[in-house]
């Protein structure tokens, strides 16, 4: 017989349960009150003959009580039932005391270093996130099923962002920008018209993404090929103004000259202010716009000039930096850029190429922009091209009722991730009881993200005029439900997934770079993406396959299996999951080889997906990385570098980190030798194996490396 328990999961019947339930209530009740040993076994005897095969846990309960009162043990009865309210109030109890205790005395480190665009520290994010901690709080307890809730806290998955569940607000989104600057909007109630010069484009924009941040709780990203038009509005202002009142004192080519000065002017002032005003302003729930810009350079643009000059003007100024409060230059976090690669700047000889030259430089010490590829994108999209949203999940294409594809103005409704490893340990390698469990497993998710998805059904344009009335995502009357913009695919239900690597490890014993462990993650990648596309034909709405990028849930799921199954070689003995589809960091394989067979992963998880490599010393090695470049283009979609760059945590200064006359790692902008609070880079030739000193050539610093 089979329990069924309150999160929904199977069980073997175990009487010595109902045994110990029971005892523990006869110790509080007087001798005459208390049920034998053989009331006991009766009981459970009559359980076990009702000859069930599924038995819900409250249905044993209810007979207990029945039995018990049967007895005349009415005391015995009323103490258990109390014992059971009591278990009851335990599972509801509030939960939030102690997290934001935590949080006001800076000792909550979970939480303060969740989000990379949240200071824990600052009075008004703490308020944001004290108003989190009562969400996840009313999430867990009162508005999602208990087996949800008990599947998120076992780590069977992870309801992804319930912090912001309490309200109806939703995950990520591509701004329609380009229509709320051609066509104007309204923040605060006061109308915003169409701007008349590039310096008003770049303040309306940064405006317009400070709004969105404030009534969303995930990214957004901006295409600036719509910021193109206004650069060009502002050279015309500028020419016929000087003609208008110079025309018969200056030549023509003078003219033009001062007039591309004053634009050039203009351009670094309207790219700075969208940079400086992302990285000063702070949205109404105490944090920095999380904010992406696409830099793609469209060949059938007709301002594709224009915005190869604010595209070269973003990545000058990302390279240069912005300063701390100690005046040095350091690498902001927002906005996050991302860099299309196409024919005409793939490096193989295009107009275009010295921008990429530049985004190439500018990665190597800035670490963004990411790249992706036009090539394989159409492949994978139906022939289109388009930015991520803020998340970097993707959406799925969608027509109009003109047969337009649209992408700019949709959005995600929120995300739930499942945690493959932990499918694969309790499989214990038996290959049809993991396809059943991770089906179970599967259906939940789907339970999950419905939840999402009714969150926000009903809810009418006025809740964020900015979102549904004002052109960000939908121009929707007063009072009019968003309901059509949740159906359809118009918007997308995301599942995440983690550990597809450990997941394989388990099941198969070996990696799946190999061709076995290959074969196997790949059915497994096919098997998920063919049950999001189940949902979405079954249900109308737009479930996508998310290889999600979220680094804290890698650890978060690896400590949960860790308490509960022990050290696991190679799978929860190192403290981490890898990422969605993602090669083990520990794998030998080179940054090539690692792309090349990512790159097939992608093309499954299409609502999302992104591959990096990690590359030291990238200021010294730009020939390597341009070559990495040129083989994205060609071989996958989306993809990024990571480096370990020499960085000071006590002045926040990145640039090179010096070894002085004593052999100590010193900074040369505040002087701290605290190889703690460094990171030190190998320099020269990116060699990563062991170090050693070598005595006598504090001079020959390089030669202490063994490669050199």
């Amino acid at each position: 017989m089979k329990v069924i328990k309150r999160d929904g999961r199977a069980t073997d019947f175990n009487s010595d349960k109902i045994k110990v339930a029971i005892e523990k209530a006869n110790k509080e009740v007087r001798p005459t009150q208390r049920a034998t040993d053989e009331d006991i076994a009766n009981i459970i005897k009559y359980i076990e003959e009702l000859d069930k095969k599924r038995i819900l846990v409250e249905d044993i309960q209810d007979v207990i009580e029945c039995k018990l009162m049967e007895l005349n043990k009415y005391e015995l009865a009323k103490k258990y039932i109390v014992y059971r309210y009591t278990r009851a109030l335990v599972r509801k109890q509030n939960t939030t005391d102690e997290s934001i205790l935590g949080l006001i005395k800076n000792t909550n480190k979970e939480l303060m270093e969740e989000n990379s665009n949240k200071n824990a520290i600052v009075a008004s994010t703490q308020r944001d996130l004290i108003a989190g901690e009562v969400s996840k709080d009313l999430t867990k307890r009162i508005l999602l099923p208990e087996k949800i809730s008990k599947a998120h806290e076992e780590g069977i998955l992870h309801f992804h962002d319930a912090d912001y569940f309490l309200q109806p607000i939703f995950n990520c989104c591509l701004i329609n920008i380009g229509d709320m600057l051609d066509n104007g909007t309204v923040m605060n109630g006061k109308l915003i018209e169409s701007p008349k010069s590039f310096q008003v484009a770049c303040t309306i924009t940064t405006q317009i993404i400070a709004a969105v941040a404030s009534s969303q709780y995930g990214g957004q990203s901006v295409d600036i090929k719509h910021l193109g038009k206004y650069l060009r509005k502002s050279y015309v202002k500028f020419k016929t103004e000087l003609e208008e009142k110079y025309s018969d004192k200056l030549s023509a080519d003078l003219i033009e000259s001062i007039a591309k000065e004053r634009l050039k002017s203009e351009l670094a002032s309207g790219v700075q202010t969208i940079q400086y005003q992302i990285n000063t302003l702070m949205t109404t729930n105490g944090q920095s716009p999380f904010v992406t810009l696409f830099l793609n350079l469209d060949k059938d643009d007709e301002y594709i000039e224009e915005n190869a000059m604010i595209i070269e003007e973003i990545l000058k100024q990302r390279y240069k930096g912005i300063k701390n409060e100690k005046g040095v230059y350091i690498t902001p976090a927002f906005p996050k850029l991302i860099y299309v690669l196409d024919e005409h700047n793939c490096l193989k000889g295009g107009k275009y190429d010295y921008l990429t030259k530049l985004a190439v430089k500018c990665s190597s010490k800035r670490l963004y922009p990411d790249y992706i590829s036009a090539k394989k994108m159409r492949e994978n999209y139906e022939g289109n091209v388009f930015s991520p949203m803020g998340c970097r999940s993707f959406l799925s294409p969608w027509k109009d009722e003109n047969g337009n594809y649209k992408f700019e103005g949709r959005f995600n409704q929120g995300v739930v991730s499942i945690n493959l490893p932990q499918v694969g340990i309790v499989a214990k390698g038996d290959e049809e009881k993991f396809w059943n469990l991770l089906d179970e497993r599967l259906e939940l998710c789907y339970e999950a993200l419905m939840c999402r998805h009714y969150a926000l059904l009903n809810c009418v344009s006025d809740i964020s005029p900015i979102h549904w009335k004002y052109g960000a995502i939908a121009r929707l009357k007063s009072g009019e439900k968003i309901d059509k913009l949740l159906k359809g695919g118009y918007s997308t239900l995301s599942l995440g997934y983690i550990g597809l690597y450990e997941l394989t490890k388990l099941m198969k014993g070996v990696s799946h770079t190999t061709k076995e462990g290959h074969d196997f993650a790949v059915r497994v990648m096919q098997h998920l993406r063919d049950t999001t596309d189940r949902w979405k034909k079954e249900s109308g709405l737009g479930f996508a396959l998310y290889g999600t990028p979220a680094e804290s849930l890698c650890y978060r799921f690896a400590k949960i299996d860790q308490k509960k199954f022990g050290d696991i070689k190679d799978v929860t003995d190192k403290g981490y999951y890898t990422n969605s589809y993602h090669v083990d960091v520990r794998e030998k394989i080179d940054a090539f080889a690692k792309l090349k067979f990512e790159s097939e992963f992608q093309s499954i998880s299409s609502g999302g997906a992104i591959s990096y490599v990690e590359i030291p010393n990238m200021r010294h090695n730009l020939e390597a990385l341009e070559e990495l470049v040129k083989f994205i283009y060609d071989n996958i979609q989306y993809a990024e570098f990571n480096t370990k760059s020499d960085y000071c945590h006590v002045c926040g200064y990145d640039g090179e980190i010096i070894i002085n006359d004593k052999l100590e790692w010193e900074c040369p902008n505040c002087g701290n030798k605290d190889k703690n609070k460094m990171n030190v880079t190998r320099r020269t030739c990116g060699y990563l194996g062991e170090n050693f000193w070598n005595e006598g050539k504090t001079k020959e610093i390089k030669a202490r490396v063994l490669h050199l």
